[in-house]
């Protein structure tokens, strides 16, 4: 396996471009097993959530791993209630608890719940305290970011939003880009909204670099500019995952993919949500 790429953030702060996800991966071993095979595999990025419930997990698959904390990238999200509870500097404390950290590398508002803009201001204390090395969003769309821009002076490292080819949110992507932030994709596969990896066009083009479907899709992001967190809980598909630094896809199959987009999310609109 080649060496994977790196983004370097807003802060200077170096983000792996392919990360393990682990939303829906349940707390104890199965999270734990899935952290420490991925680490194995090379993996120098895991993406977690307070809501996920298994921060806890995450951390004690990196301590068995073997592998120094400061090698790996880990991001944590502040939950929506405790945005609305204004609770961003205790949540993050219950977090780096969890983990078992004394700091995270970058920590997010996880959906624009009400009260976020307090949360960012909160957030920026924490990242001046140097406890999350950088700070950034989740599922804000362009009217939530230029909110806030309008007024804060530090620009969100990152946004992390749903992104697929069944629905690119290629619009945002370029926004997002375009001021400066990375962009993240989460649920990079498409997630259980419909079945992406089933796409005949997907194994077609992956039958010319002796690659699967999944392998194609995440080529397919990283040659868009993102970071991409595709998840599993199989040692072999983890592995999998991120073998897919030896090829590259031609401005034809690119294009090929984008067809695939329905315009349609799999998940919530970040306008209009009720968690």
């Amino acid at each position: 396996m080649t060496e994977q790429t790196m983004i370097t953030l807003n802060n200077g702060t170096v983000i792996p471009q392919v990360g393990l996800g682990v939303f829906r991966t349940p707390d104890g071993d199965v999270t734990v097993n899935a952290v420490q095979a991925a680490l194995e595999a090379g993996y120098r990025h895991i993406d977690t959530a307070m809501i996920y419930r298994n921060e806890t997990s995450v951390g004690e698959g990196m301590r068995r791993s073997g592998v120094p904390r400061e090698d790996v990238f880990v991001t944590t999200k502040l939950w929506n209630d405790d945005i609305r509870a204004h609770r961003a500097k205790a949540a993050f404390e219950e977090s780096l608890d969890r983990l078992g950290f004394d700091y995270v590398d970058l920590y997010l508002i996880h959906w624009p719940a009400d009260g976020w803009q307090q949360a960012w201001d909160d957030m920026q204390e924490i990242a001046a305290s140097g406890r999350a090395k950088a700070i950034g969003v989740s599922n804000f769309h362009q009217h939530h970011i230029n909110e806030l821009l309008a007024n804060s002076d530090v620009v969100p490292a990152v946004d992390q939003i749903e992104s697929s080819p069944q629905f690119t949110n290629q619009e945002l992507v370029d926004f997002v880009h375009g001021h400066g932030m990375a962009a993240e994709a989460w649920s990079p596969l498409g997630g259980t909204g419909g079945n992406l990896l089933g796409e005949p066009l997907l194994a077609e083009i992956g039958a010319k670099y002796g690659k699967s479907a999944a392998q194609v899709v995440i080529r397919w992001h990283i040659q868009r500019g993102m970071v991409v967190l595709p998840k599993s809980v199989h040692a072999e598909r983890i592995r999998q995952n991120i073998d897919v630094f030896d090829f590259a896809l031609t401005a034809d199959d690119m294009a090929a993919i984008n067809t695939l987009s329905t315009g349609h999310r799999n998940s919530a609109d970040p306008d209009n949500f009720d968690f």
